[in-house]
């Protein structure tokens, strides 16, 4: 049984304040909830203050990215150690965002992913293709690369903490959503690619998130798949009652997992 995930990635919104007052919202609400992992990812700034306040609960927190030295000279960037030492247990890396307008590649995605793993953190690695890639029949292509491309040179031990979340670029913050079937078939061949490169029992374990446009009136028919284990969610992460919806998905439809 692979335990599914839900995931609030909230990009570049909320305030301190703010963001304080959106998990105090969310926490009460999904206090009895011990069949579902719930994460949530504010900005940089926000980090310690909404970990300190839901610790002891059964929210994670991720940071929305990482860099892969432990300290120097990087204006800008905030190194593994420092995530944890804000409250982290998780960090989103090689998101679509990150890769369009900050030049990430598959091979800072893996440096990121080695120096996530080596103080603890567990990586949600982001892969996805963009709308002419998906319209040119490259997605399954696209797709294994990244994928490849993110876990190189990693052990099966390593490979078997990671969550991967499929996030087609052309769906993300457009209304636009992969169909259930269109998200399933991609998610079963992540599946196919993670038993290639470490062995079939650490795919059958692994967890692939969906991401792309989810919300309350698609979680349950995306969930039911059998290959698709969770959400990595935008919009719908920043409002209370939506992300609760989320979180309390029909699981009735997916307890074959």
């Amino acid at each position: 049984m692979r335990k599914p995930v839900i995931a609030g990635n909230w990009k570049m919104h909320n305030t301190i304040s703010e963001a304080l007052d959106l998990v105090r919202g969310v926490k009460p609400q999904v206090e009895g909830v011990t069949d579902v992992e719930i994460i949530v990812s504010p900005v940089y700034t926000a980090l310690a203050s909404v970990a300190a306040e839901l610790k002891g609960s059964n929210i994670n927190v991720a940071s929305q990215n990482i860099f892969w030295e432990e300290k120097g000279a990087f204006t800008g960037e905030v190194a593994p150690n420092m995530i944890t030492d804000a409250g982290c247990t998780h960090a989103i890396i090689g998101h679509s965002e990150r890769r369009q307008y900050f030049g990430e590649t598959d091979q800072t995605v893996n440096k990121r992913v080695k120096a996530a793993l080596s103080v603890g953190l567990i990586p949600i690695v982001c892969v996805g293709e963009t709308l002419e890639e998906r319209d040119s029949g490259k997605t399954i292509a696209v797709v294994d690369v990244q994928v490849k491309g993110g876990l190189v040179e990693l052990s099966a031990e390593d490979i078997a903490k990671i969550i991967i979340a499929y996030e087609p670029v052309w769906a993300i913050g457009t209304g636009k959503t992969a169909t259930p079937d269109m998200a399933e078939e991609v998610h079963k061949q992540i599946r196919s690619v993670v038993a290639d490169i470490s062995d079939a029992s650490i795919a059958d374990g692994t967890r692939i998130l969906y991401g792309g446009s989810v919300k309350p009136e698609n979680v349950d028919d995306l969930m039911a798949q059998p290959n698709i284990d969770g959400a990595l969610v935008g919009g719908a992460a920043l409002k209370v009652d939506s992300f609760v919806r989320l979180v309390k998905f029909d699981q009735k439809r997916s307890a074959f997992k």
